[in-house]
C-alpha cells in the first residue's frame, strides 16, 4: 500500500501570518514538520502543499518536496486532494493520503504511523487520532474539539461542547464519572474517498460547529479513531512560538 504524507502550509493567517517560515532554533517550522514526517516508517513520500512561493522555496532549498496549490482552498483536506491529483497526473498514485498539521514542528513520526497502520483493515476509509481529556479546562473549552466513540472506535460525533452530557452530575465531577476524548487534528483518507468528500456540499452540522469532519459524518462517511497518549505542541500564535523556543532552550536542544 502506497501512502503519501501531505503537509498543508498557508502563508496567510489571521493570528500568525507567515507562520510556516517562523524560525525555531535555526530551522523553519515547515522544515521541522517535514523532517519529522519523513521519519514515519509507513510513508513512501512527504509533500508540502502550499499556496506561497516563499514557503515552496524554503522547503525545496532544504531538500524537501513541495507543490504549489490554489489560494482558494477552504481547508487542508481540499489542499491534500489537489496534491493527490497532481501526483497522479505525473504518474505517482497513492492509496492513502495523510493530512499532517503544518504547525506541529515536533510531531512524533510514530503518531503518523498509528493512523496509517489502521488501513490494514480494508473497511476503514478515514482515520484520525484522539486523546483522553484530563483537565476541566480542556473539557469545557470550545477550542478543544471533543469526540464520542463507538465500541469499534468509530467516531459518532465531534463537538466543541463537552460530550456526552452527564445528566444529574455536577460539571466539576464529570471527569470522575466518564472518560472524555479530544480530537487530535491529523486525518488519513483513502484517496478514492478523498475524491468523494471534497465534492460534498457544506453541511449544516459543519456550519453549526465549524468542524469539517461533521460534513463527512453527516454524509455517512465513517471516521475511525486510534487512541494516543501523545499530543504534539501546536504553534497557533507568536506567543506559542516563544513558548516552544523556551522549551527547546530549557532542554538544550537549540
Amino acid at each position: 500500500m502506497k501512502i503519501v504524507g501531505i503537509i498543508p502550509a498557508r502563508f496567510a493567517s489571521s493570528r500568525f501570518p507567515g507562520k510556516p517560515l517562523a524560525d525555531i532554533g535555526g530551522i523553519s517550522m515547515i522544515n521541522r514538520v517535514y523532517r519529522q514526517a519523513s521519519k514515519a516508517l509507513l510513508l513512501q513520500k512527504v509533500v508540502v502543499a502550499t499556496d506561497n512561493e516563499r514557503i515552496y522555496d524554503e522547503v525545496v532549498a532544504h531538500g524537501g518536496f513541495a507543490v504549489i496549490t490554489s489560494v482558494n482552498h477552504r481547508s487542508g483536506t481540499d489542499r491534500c486532494h489537489e496534491v493527490v491529483e497532481k501526483l497522479a497526473a505525473s504518474g505517482e498514485t497513492f492509496e492513502v493520503a495523510i493530512n499532517i498539521q503544518g504547525d506541529e514542528p515536533f510531531i512524533e513520526p510514530s503518531e503518523i504511523d498509528k493512523v496509517a497502520g489502521l488501513f490494514i483493515n480494508p473497511e476503514i476509509k478515514i482515520t484520525t487520532l484522539v486523546k483522553e481529556i484530563k483537565s476541566a479546562d480542556e473539557l469545557f473549552s470550545p477550542n478543544v474539539v471533543k469526540v464520542v466513540l463507538g465500541k469499534d472506535k468509530r467516531a459518532i460525533y465531534f463537538s466543541r461542547q463537552p460530550i456526552p452530557y452527564l445528566r444529574g452530575v455536577e460539571p466539576n465531577h464529570w471527569l470522575e464519572k466518564m472518560v472524555f476524548f479530544k480530537h487530535i487534528g491529523i486525518y488519513a483518507y483513502r484517496t478514492a474517498v478523498l475524491e468523494e468528500i471534497v465534492k460534498l456540499p457544506f453541511g449544516t452540522l459543519e456550519e453549526a460547529e465549524s468542524l469539517e469532519q461533521l460534513r463527512w459524518i453527516e454524509n455517512n462517511f465513517s471516521i475511525y479513531a486510534q487512541v494516543t497518549d501523545f499530543e504534539s505542541i501546536a504553534v497557533d500564535t507568536p506567543e506559542d512560538l516563544i513558548k516552544i523556543i523556551n522549551i527547546l532552550k530549557a532542554g538544550n536542544q537549540v
